[in-house]
């Protein structure tokens, strides 16, 4: 079984991901995109193949979906980092990645290669794919306000809240996407473009707090601490969107989308 390799692949990527951050960290710039570049291409060589294994791409399950988290957070680190030079946003992105590829290995969520009718919608990879990267997009912005507000503690500047507010706005961007993907699914699927149901409402709570903060900081209104609080909080908001959901007795047998509970 395919799933049975999941702990090489992940370790091997981990130690490129690893070799990469330590890399950054020493200001050794090529070999960070090497060992970085390795990792990603490791890794989803074993996405690749759980994809053709399974003759459908691997984004039914929770578990599936941490796979492409795992991949897009170093890369959404990579990106910040070719960009900004920040030499912590690969370690603190790997160790991210880390906490979901942990979460794999020890609940895996890998169910059979069977497809529920709604779901072999061709709306439904570009939906989640996309919304995956949006995430990880998100995900890096948390990680960069996390760091300003426990880690350096001092007023942050005008390049860090420019990182904060592109990898917003790009992320926010990539939702958007993501969600008019799902209509255009939901609409194939059920009928409907939108029902309201409570992984909806989450959804659109989600993308209307990160245009919350958009608003906020193209307004110049507030302080940066202030933003940075509510980038911390919007990522509770889009963790609850993304998982939470599937724990809310409101959502048992009601929500279309809980199919992966199994």
């Amino acid at each position: 079984m395919t799933w049975h390799y999941f702990l090489a692949f992940a370790i091997l990527s981990a130690l490129l991901w690893a070799g990469g951050a330590w890399a950054s960290w020493k200001n050794k710039s090529r070999r960070a995109y090497t060992l970085t570049g390795l990792g990603l291409a490791v890794f989803f060589m074993y996405i690749l193949w759980m994809w053709i294994t399974l003759d459908r791409p691997p984004l039914r399950t929770m578990g599936e979906t941490r796979l492409w988290y795992s991949l897009f957070l170093p890369l959404a680190g990579l990106i910040v980092y070719s960009r900004w030079r920040y030499k912590w946003i690969l370690p603190l992105s790997t160790l991210l990645s880390l906490v979901f590829i942990c979460i794999n290995i020890l609940k895996p969520e890998i169910h059979s290669k069977t497809l529920m009718p709604a779901l072999q919608s061709p709306w439904f990879a570009p939906h989640v794919i996309v919304y995956m990267f949006a995430y990880a997009l998100l995900g890096a912005a948390f990680v960069m306000s996390a760091y300003l507000l426990i880690i350096k503690r001092q007023k942050a500047s005008l390049d860090e809240m420019d990182i904060c507010d592109n990898l917003t706005y790009a992320g926010w961007a990539f939702l958007t996407t993501g969600m008019l993907f799902g209509a255009l699914w939901a609409k194939e699927a059920w009928g409907h473009y939108w029902a309201w149901d409570p992984k909806e409402t989450w959804a659109a709570a989600t993308w209307l707090a990160y245009l919350a903060y958009i608003h906020l900081r193209l307004g110049g209104k507030g302080s940066s601490r202030t933003a940075l609080w509510i980038l911390v909080i919007n990522f509770a908001l889009l963790q609850m969107c993304w998982w939470g959901i599937n724990f809310l007795p409101s959502a048992q047998g009601v929500s279309i989308h809980t199919y992966n509970i199994n």
